[in-house]
């Protein structure tokens, strides 16, 4: 047996029991670790629905040109698609991101435009604004926007959501991830609430991000943005694909403990993971604290990609302890 791409090879990644980070807690925490995907992240699972359903639509066509905005997973499973499918790249990423994302992305072919980050997003100079621009002036081409693209939570729908229900024979009580575009959280939160109701949401937002506040009060509030390190969660907007009737509770956390549990999860468990994984795995760990689970609950949190991105940041420690984030001896 044999795949015909390198895109038939995304999804049914494993569910991997946490052990000495655990200790202690009772009932079963598992991991969703979706490094295991070809391109590393969780992202190549909306690469190919985005695509999918815009060929179906006719916009896109032969010899295209595929443009979106990325933090640099997004843009790794659309460069896959578009080798496996003959398209051509140009990506908008913002001068927050690692380099090492950059250069992966024009290792796979793709035209990478960097943005720098604290600006508006109606700003022209955003990441955001020169996507769109760019999709306006180059002929033939397609800006997914997986921010407003209903695709991007339908891929979670169908794929991770019923993956996570087969692989936990439905015993899943608690599902945690990070929000970045909001389609992980939704997706699977919709198709497990479908099949339990009583599945508590957990929605992992950062310090500086406007999810948390307007999740509790509805109020999109400019104050509550401020600059914050972390790659790949929160929002200085409110994208299409959150839909928050399926979040239960939403709970922030920050640069440093986020950093921190990232190296506890490599160091400790063997899993070689982002950011924002350590940032959904921290967040777990406060919900927890405030909601103690019981024997017979099992909970379930996304791990969406890998370490390889973060060598220069999360795993160098000159850079951490310029951060503050290590002691400096």
């Amino acid at each position: 047996m044999y795949l015909n791409s390198i895109i038939e090879a995304v999804g049914n990644t494993p569910l991997i029991k946490l052990n000495k980070v655990t200790e202690g807690i009772p009932g079963t925490i598992l991991t969703k670790v979706e490094y295991f995907n070809p391109g590393h992240s969780i992202k190549d699972r909306i690469g190919i629905k985005m695509i999918e359903d815009a060929e179906a639509k006719g916009l896109i066509t032969p010899g295209g040109t595929i443009i979106e905005g990325t933090s640099g997973n997004t843009g790794m499973g659309l460069a896959l698609v578009a080798i496996a499918k003959g398209y051509k790249c140009v990506f908008t990423t913002t001068d927050k991101q690692s380099q090492s994302k950059v250069d992966i992305l024009k290792a796979m072919g793709a035209d990478v435009i960097v943005c720098p980050t604290n600006v508006e997003p109606e700003d022209p100079r955003s990441y955001y604004s020169v996507a769109k621009r760019l999709s306006e002036e180059i002929p033939n081409s397609f800006y997914p926007n997986q921010y407003d693209n209903k695709s991007n939570l339908q891929a979670h729908y169908e794929t991770t959501g019923p993956e996570i229900w087969e692989q936990t024979e439905g015993k899943i009580t608690h599902y945690v991830a990070g929000m970045g575009t909001g389609g992980t959280i939704s997706g699977v939160g919709k198709y497990l609430k479908e099949q339990n109701p009583d599945i508590k949401v957990i929605g992992i937002d950062s310090v500086g991000s406007v999810y948390k506040k307007y999740f509790e009060t509805g109020e999109f509030d400019k104050n509550e943005i401020k600059p914050y390190m972390t790659e790949g969660i929160g929002e200085d907007i409110i994208p299409g694909t959150i839909e928050f009737e399926y979040i239960d509770e939403v709970i922030q956390v920050g640069d440093k403990e986020s950093a921190l549990a990232t190296r506890d999860l490599a160091r400790y468990e063997g899993l070689f993971i982002g950011w924002s994984c350590g940032a959904a795995f921290c967040g777990a760990l406060k919900y927890i604290e405030e909601n103690p689970l019981h024997e017979n609950d099992m909970m379930v949190i996304i791990l969406p990609d890998s370490g390889t991105r973060y060598i220069g940041k999360v795993y160098n420690d000159e850079w951490m302890k310029q951060q503050g984030f290590l002691d400096k001896e």
